[in-house]
C-alpha cells in the first residue's frame, strides 16, 4: 500500500519511546503513561538496539511475519524478564518507535522490522539507523525519521511524504512512494516506472566503485560515484536455513506457486545456523517450527534448483559464509546474501553484504538489483602483528575507535597496503567478516598472488589467470569519505570486547574494546572458538598453538572450564584430521564440535545456561542473550584458547605455560 502524500498522527494512535529507563517502557505498554519528545532527551533513548532484541533466534523460527509480530522485542530483557510481553506492541495501539543511535545493528535479520510493521509501527524515529535495517525498513514501507520530525508531528504538523525521502539516491525514493520493494519492482516491470540515469563521468575509482561500475546494466559508461542510484547485475548469492523459508513464501506470496527465478546456478541454499538447535534444551519446545523451516527451504531449493548446500548425511557442509568464500565466491564480484556476515566474502577481493528476505527474494527472482553506491573508508595496514596478537584484535581495535565514533557507518570498509601481505586469506577473512559489526555496508581487501593462490589450491582447475584478470584495485587518486587511516599492526595487543550492562543503559556490543592487560582478573566458565570468524584453517592453529604448549607442559583445560571449538567447515575439519591438531585437541580436554553454526547464534553445544556464567568466545558479536543468558566476552582465538587453560581472560604470550 503506497504512504500518504502526507503524514500525520493518527487520533487514537500512539508513540511507544524505547528508553533506558525500563519502568518507563513498562508503563507505556500497560497504557498507564504516555510520553512525548518534550519529556524526553535524546540521550535518554536506547542505542544499538540490535535485531537479536527485536526479534531472538526463537522468533526467527517463524516465516509469516504476523506471527513473527507477538513476539515483538522478545530479547528486550531486563533482571531477568522481558519487557514486551507477547502482543504487548501490537496490542499497544503504537504507530510510532522511537530510539536513539544505530537503530538495528547487527544481523540482517528482515525480521526484526516485519516485527514491528505487522505491530502497526508505520514510522521508526531514530538518530541513525544502521545500513542492513535501514534498507530493510525501506523494502517493507516502513518509514525513518528523526526526532525534529517526531516533535513537529507531536505538534499536530504534518510532514510531506518527500520529506521523509529526499535525501535518499533517486532509485529509493521511488521504492519509498510506492511503499516498498516489491510493488516497486512490479511497477518497473511494468513500464511504469522510469529509472533516472545517474550521469557520473570519468573518475578515479575506489575499489566499492569499480566493482559496482564494471555491474550497470546496460551499455553506459562504467563509472560511479557515492550516492548515484544504479541497477546492477548480481553475480551470485545465497540463503540459509533461518531465511530461505520467508523467500520461498514471499515469492509465492507475490508471484505464485509456479515462480521461477534468473540465473538458478549463480546462487545456493545453506544449511548451517539450525544444524544443532535439536540439542539446544530451551530450544526443545520449538522443533516442530524449526521443522517447518527445514522443510520449506527443501521445498525452495527443489523449486527455485539453486546450488544445494543443505545437510546430507546429517552433517553440514560448513557455514555459508565460510563455504562461499572456498567455492563460491571470486575476485571483482559483487554477490548478495540473506545474512549480515555476507561481507566476508570481501577478502576475495569481492564486494559482498547481507539483505534482507525480500531484498534476496526481488533480486534473484529478476536477475538483478537496485544500489546506492556507498561511501567508502580506507585502512592502510603496515608493519607485522606481535605473535599474541591476531586480525580478531585488529578489528577489536578499529570496532573501539572509529565504528564506536560512527566512521564506518553505512561505508564500506576497504583494507590495503603491505601488511596485508603478513596476513593469512583467513586473517583477511576476519577484517571482512567483522565489517557488518562495525554497522559498515561491507569490506573489500586488496588482492594479491596469495588470494589467487589460496582460491586456486580451494578450486581445483580454475583458471588463475580470470582470477587475475577480474581483480580490482584502487585507483591512486580514489576518494574516500571516510578518510585513508593508517594502522601499524605491530602496536596491536591482544583485547576483548567487555559485555556492557544493558539492565542499565550500556549496551552489550563489540564496540565496549580493551586491552587484556587493563581487564584485571575475569574467571570464566566457558571458552568458545568457532563461528564464521573464527573456525576458518588459521584459527585452528591459533588454537592449537596455544593448546600444544599446554599439553606440552602437562596442563588441560582449566578445571571448571569447558572449552569447545566448532570447526566452520568440512575443509577445515580434514584439515585439523590430516594435521594431527584434533589428537592434540582430544589430549588437551577440549570439545570438538562438527561444521555449523553453533553458540554464535544461540542454537548449538557452548551457550551459557544461566546469568552467572562467563564466556571467552572468538565470534563477532555479544549481544545480550545471542549466545545464552550469561555475560560474553568477545576475544582472538588465541586469548580464548589461552583463557581456556588459565581459568581466566587472559592474553596469549609465548611460552606463557613453560
Amino acid at each position: 500500500m503506497k504512504p500518504p502524500d502526507v503524514f500525520r498522527l493518527t487520533p487514537g494512535k500512539r508513540i511507544l519511546f524505547l528508553t533506558k529507563d525500563p519502568e518507563l517502557i513498562r508503563r507505556q505498554l500497560s497504557g498507564d503513561l504516555d510520553l512525548t519528545m518534550a519529556d524526553l532527551k535524546v540521550e535518554n533513548l536506547l542505542d544499538d538496539i540490535n535485531t537479536d532484541v527485536m526479534t531472538p533466534a526463537w522468533v526467527c523460527f517463524r516465516h509469516r511475519p504476523e506471527d513473527i509480530a507477538r513476539d515483538a522485542y522478545a530479547g528486550l530483557i531486563v533482571e531477568g524478564e522481558r519487557l514486551m510481553p507477547t502482543d504487548a506492541l501490537k496490542e499497544g495501539g503504537f504507530e510510532i518507535i522511537v530510539s536513539g543511535l544505530r537503530k538495528g545493528t547487527g544481523s540482517s535479520r528482515e525480521t526484526a522490522v516485519q516485527a514491528e510493521k505487522w505491530s502497526g509501527i508505520r514510522l521508526a524515529i531514530a538518530a541513525s539507523f544502521a545500513p542492513i535495517h535501514a534498507r530493510n525498513n525501506i523494502n517493507q514501507g516502513v518509514l525513518m525519521g528523526d526526532h525534529d520530525i517526531l516533535r513537529r508531528l507531536e505538534a499536530g504538523e504534518g510532514v510531506e511524504l518527500e520529506e521523509f525521502y529526499r535525501d535518499y539516491d533517486p532509485i529509493t525514493q521511488l521504492i519509498v512512494r510506492h511503499g516498498g520493494l516489491f510493488p516497486f519492482a512490479k511497477a518497473l516491470k511494468a513500464g511504469e516506472v522510469d529509472i533516472p540515469a545517474h550521469g557520473t563521468g570519468e573518475r578515479p575509482l575506489n575499489m566499492t566503485e569499480k566493482i559496482l561500475a564494471q555491474h550497470l546494466l546496460g551499455n553506459g559508461p562504467r563509472f560511479v560515484q557515492p550516492g548515484d542510484a544504479v541497477l546492477v547485475e548480481v553475480d551470485g548469492g545465497y540463503s540459509h536455513d533461518f531465511t530461505s523459508a520467508q523467500v520461498h513464501y514471499f515469492l509465492q506470496q507475490e508471484y505464485g506457486d509456479d515462480y521461477e527465478i534468473q540465473n538458478p546456478e549463480r546462487f545456493a541454499a545453506f544449511e548451517d545456523h539450525l544444524v544443532y538447535a535439536d540439542e539446544v534444551p530451551r530450544f526443545m519446545r520449538f522443533l516442530p517450527e524449526i521443522g517447518t523451516m527445514r522443510d520449506l527451504q527443501r521445498q525452495f531449493q527443489a523449486h527455485s534448483r539453486v546450488n544445494n548446500y543443505l545437510v546430507k548425511d546429517g552433517k553440514s557442509p560448513g557455514i555459508c559464509h565460510e563455504v562461499a568464500r572456498e567455492s563460491l565466491i571470486s575476485p571483482g564480484e559483487l554477490i548478495q546474501a540473506t545474512d549480515s556476515h555476507t561481507c566476508m566474502g570481501g577478502c576475495n577481493n569481492a564486494l559482498a553484504w547481507g539483505v534482507g528476505a525480500t531484498e534476496y527474494a526481488n533480486l534473484i527472482y529478476n536477475g538483478f538489483t537496485l544500489v546506492e553506491v556507498p561511501e567508502a573508508i580506507r585502512f592502510e595496514l603496515v608493519g607485522e602483528l606481535r605473535p599474541e596478537a591476531t586480525a580478531k584484535d585488529v578489528m577489536l581495535y578499529i570496532l573501539l575507535r572509529f565504528a564506536r565514533e560512527q566512521k564506518t557507518l553505512n561505508r564500506v570498509m576497504e583494507f590495503t597496503g603491505p601488511g596485508l601481505r603478513s596476513l593469512s586469506m583467513d586473517e583477511r577473512g576476519t577484517l571482512a567478516n567483522m565489517a557488518t559489526e562495525c554497522t559498515a555496508r561491507g569490506a573489500v581487501v586488496e588482492a594479491d598472488e596469495e588470494t589467487f593462490r589460496w582460491i586456486a589450491a580451494h578450486r581445483p582447475g580454475v583458471d588463475v589467470e580470470s582470477l587475475r584478470a577480474k581483480s580490482v584495485t584502487p585507483d591512486a587518486d580514489a576518494a574516500y569519505a571516510g578518510g585513508v587511516h593508517v594502522i601499524d599492526l605491530a602496536d596491536i595487543e591482544p583485547m576483548v570486547a567487555h559485555p556492557g550492562d544493558p539492565d542499565h543503559g550500556i549496551p552489550s556490543d563489540p564496540t565496549n574494546g580493551m586491552w587484556i592487560r587493563e581487564l584485571g582478573d575475569v574467571s570464566i566458565d566457558i571458552a568458545y572458538g568457532g563461528s564464521c570468524t573464527a573456525g576458518k584453517i588459521h584459527d585452528l592453529q591459533f588454537y592449537h598453538r596455544v593448546a600444544k604448549e599446554a599439553v606440552d607442559a602437562g596442563l588441560r583445560v582449566a578445571e571448571g572450564v569447558q572449552f569447545l571449538i566448532q570447526f566452520g567447515s568440512k575443509t577445515v575439519e580434514s584439515y585439523a584430521h590430516q594435521n594431527g591438531l584434533v589428537e592434540t585437541f582430544e589430549k588437551a580436554g577440549i570439545q570438538l564440535i562438527q561444521p555449523g553454526c553453533g553458540a554464535c547464534i544461540g542454537c548449538g553445544p557452548g551457550v551459557s545456561e544461566n546469568d552467572e556464567q562467563i564466556t571467552v568466545s572468538a565470534i563477532n558479536r555479544n549481544y545480550k542473550g545471542r549466545s545464552g543468558p550469561g555475560k560474553l566476552y568477545l576475544a582472538s582465538p588465541l586469548s580464548v584458547a589461552a583463557s581456556a587453560f588459565t581459568g581466566k581472560i587472559s592474553a596469549y604470550r609465548p611460552g606463557m605455560f613453560s
